[in-house]
């Protein structure tokens, strides 16, 4: 099957009844189409595909894995919101001359002042619409809690997620959108490097007539996933300094070659 919308609930329906069920990713099925599109020219790429001895598929997802990546879509989507609404706020006061100081944790409190006090000159309906926005602030903060909660609960809860959080970085976070983004049988991503590779963290190549030629980080696959393992990186270069393991000495000696936003990545 080609892996679209609703590609990983078939899949498990169609295991059910006892077929062996692979997905493969639309561009690698695009070549094979001949012509115009429609659904009999899909379908025959489709099998044509599914026939390359070198294909490569798509993990497939169990229904508690995408329950996993549910809850992390769901978390990036209040941040993002969170955010949104934080730069409102600090834009809206900043046109009555109410500067916010910067970073998320000042708005609220900063906020709750500014509502409280009359000497600013604020209009009554100003302010009014200052504590709509100031209720959907701390809503979405309690939305972002909640799923943090729900996220550590499915970590602790998994003996994978808890052999990965011994990395150095790895988060339960972190562990959980790991978990959830590599399917039910990893096996398919063959070894680390194919991980790396599935996560866009491998050097792209441009190679010619024996000669190699590496780029920079290709950044295909999930973005989300690869942003928070970069984050785990820097949370470890932080202390590195302070450190005289090995793993941290060797942090160490890379930093003294390579900026540490390079490295990170």
């Amino acid at each position: 099957m080609e892996a679209c919308g609703s590609a990983h609930y078939w899949a498990r329906i169609f295991q059910a009844y006892g077929h062996e069920v692979k997905l493969i990713a639309p561009q690698f099925v695009k070549p094979f189409v001949k012509s115009n599109k429609n659904d009999a020219a899909n379908a025959e790429a489709i099998a044509e595909a599914a026939q390359r001895p070198t294909l490569r598929f798509v993990p497939l997802k169990s229904a508690e894995q995408q329950d996993i990546q549910a809850i992390h879509r769901m978390r990036r989507q209040a941040v993002e919101q969170r955010t949104a609404q934080v730069n409102q706020i600090r834009g809206l006061l900043a046109e009555y001359g109410l500067i916010i100081p910067q970073g998320r944790a000042h708005v609220r409190p900063c906020l709750a002042a500014i509502l409280e006090d009359a000497k600013h000159g604020l209009s009554a309906l100003f302010r009014a619409s200052l504590q709509g926005l100031a209720d959907a602030l701390r809503h979405l903060d309690e939305r972002v809690a909640q799923y943090d909660a729900q996220i550590a609960t499915l970590a602790r809860a998994s003996e994978p997620a808890q052999r990965l959080m011994t990395i150095p970085g790895i988060s339960p976070r972190v562990a959980t959108a790991l978990l959830a983004a590599i399917g039910s049988d990893p096996r398919l991503l063959g070894n680390g490097r194919g991980l790396a590779a599935f996560l866009g963290l491998v050097p792209r190549q441009h190679s010619t007539g024996g000669r190699d030629r590496l780029l920079g980080i290709s950044q295909r696959g999930d973005t989300y996933l690869r942003q928070l393992l970069i984050h785990g990186a820097r949370a470890v270069m932080r202390w590195v300094e302070r450190k005289t393991d090995a793993l941290s000495r060797w942090v160490t000696a890379l930093l003294a070659r390579r900026h540490p936003k390079r490295l990170s990545k």
